[in-house]
């Protein structure tokens, strides 16, 4: 198998902040990648109407996603294969081979996977009752010219509520954001908005989606029993990693932690792990992820640790395939 071609120097599973910075750092270091991406690029930061912690000037997703974009198609060493999905992942002692959905194989020395995470669903958590083919949008899709005058039932307390609200400070949207306690902390941003009612919860049932008005009967964390009535009902209960299968190491939440991977596989961005779900760590850990492979490849080992939750905290012998 060593003496099979290998297609490039890097593989970058994921087109988001932290796949996009990846290919540029392997860019500039002189290093080809094959960056693979199921839908467009920076697909999520699109759909983020206002941001207020990235360096830049940007101020919203769009303006931020634009210059990824155009950035990286430029980028001459890196290949786009878009419209590809990754089915399956495998790493040896001197190669990882990804697997497309077209059947396609491709190989390097190393892989990246920043495939990050996608939206949780009603079943997903154990303080909702929902019917169990119930899917319903998270509530940064929302479009704000849809929700003008309207009520929204948003269930949990997650980022995106206050995002919302920031990006649109006229909209008289009301917001009856219905939360358990565990998401306490997360409401304190957007506690004195006048168009947010809190409604912390015990136990929510969803007794209707489909159609106007949803419906939902709801138990107080003070053991009161309410009805509640909206226009709609979108998510914010937050999210679960997309990895692919094959050769990748999770937590039972389906996260996977750099420390834990194959020496030729390395985690960035949001798959990490919940607490890093942010654009700027993801575009630095999709930097240093590059950069990991960059100097793995020349046989430069790794020590000392890793205070930043980003690659690996060990030292190991490179190319052997040891961990």
């Amino acid at each position: 198998m060593a003496d099979t071609p290998l297609d490039t120097d890097l593989i970058i599973i994921g087109g988001g902040p932290a796949g996009c910075a990846a290919a540029r750092m392997a860019a500039g270091v002189g290093m080809r990648s094959i960056l693979v991406e199921p839908d467009r690029l920076c697909r999520n930061l699109y759909r983020i109407p206002a941001l207020n912690n990235v360096l830049g000037g940007h101020t919203n997703g769009p303006d931020l996603a634009d210059a990824i974009v155009a950035e990286l198609k430029g980028t001459e060493l890196c290949r786009l294969e878009l419209g590809r999905r990754v089915t399956e992942l495998r790493a040896d002692d001197d190669r990882v081979t990804v697997t497309v959905d077209t059947g396609a194989r491709l190989t390097a020395p190393y892989a990246v996977v920043a495939t990050g995470v996608g939206p949780l669903q009603p079943h997903d958590v154990t303080w909702i009752t929902a019917p169990g083919s119930l899917s319903l949008p998270p509530l940064w899709e929302a479009e704000a010219d849809d929700a003008q005058g309207r009520t929204l039932l948003v269930l949990g307390g997650d980022r995106p509520i206050g995002t919302l609200l920031r990006a649109h400070p006229a909209t008289d949207t009301r917001l009856l954001v219905a939360y358990p306690a565990a998401d306490a902390y997360k409401i304190e941003e957007i506690r004195d908005d006048p168009r947010v009612v809190l409604l912390p919860v015990d136990h929510l049932t969803l007794k209707a989606a489909d159609g106007t008005p949803v419906s939902a009967e709801a138990m107080g964390q003070d053991g009161t029993r309410r009805t509640i009535t909206a226009d709609s009902a979108y998510l914010s209960i937050g999210n679960a990693p997309t990895a692919p299968l094959g050769d990748l190491t999770r937590t039972p939440d389906g996260y996977c932690p750099p420390t834990d991977q194959h020496p030729r596989v390395i985690v960035a961005g949001d798959l990490r792990s919940a607490r890093f779900q942010r654009i700027m760590t993801a575009l630095g850990s999709g930097s240093e992820a590059a950069l990991h492979a960059y100097y793995a490849a020349r046989d430069v080992p790794a020590k000392g640790s890793d205070h930043s939750g980003g690659i690996r905290a060990t030292t190991y012998a490179l190319g052997k395939g040891s961990r």
